[in-house]
């Protein structure tokens, strides 16, 4: 094995890299609905910054479009179909928390609403849906897949 690196001609096309909360307020599910195309209702979200971790994103985007102090952040799963975002492939970075304060849809955000996960709306954005129906049924096995 040589010492020496080969310079690529081009750059590697990847995912771009971002995340999603499934935040926990009250008895539902808070959602954002989305100032910007594509349009619908969409859990609080966003790009990863250069140099932050998906953690640190996580919290800015949930506090950024809901108004929300997250607490208790889990890793739930990684989202990455090519077609789950129109604009572009994105991979996400899928997390779970619960949360205090007073919520407000900021930035991105039309507005904010804590859903049921019985009675969630239609559309929404995104894979956003499939996302929370694996919640649901994650929520309904329990960690381990057992039934609970």
């Amino acid at each position: 094995m040589s010492g020496s690196i080969t310079p690529r001609k081009e750059r590697p096309r990847n995912p771009v890299p971002t995340v999603d909360v499934i935040i926990t307020h009250g008895d539902g599910v808070v959602l954002v609905q989305r100032k910007n195309p594509p349009e619908g209702w969409a859990l609080p979200g966003g790009f990863i910054d250069y140099g932050e971790s998906a953690e640190d994103a996580a919290v800015r985007e949930a506090r950024e479009e809901t108004g929300l102090a997250v607490r208790n952040l889990a890793q739930f799963r990684v989202y990455s179909d090519p077609r789950r975002d129109c604009r572009m492939h994105t991979l996400t970075v899928v997390f779970t928390a619960d949360a205090h304060g007073q919520l407000r849809a900021g930035d991105d955000a039309a507005s904010a609403r804590v859903f049921s996960l019985r009675a969630l709306p239609d559309p929404m954005a995104f894979d956003h849906r499939q996302i929370l129906d694996d919640y649901i049924e994650h929520r309904r096995r329990g960690p381990r897949g057992g039934t609970t």
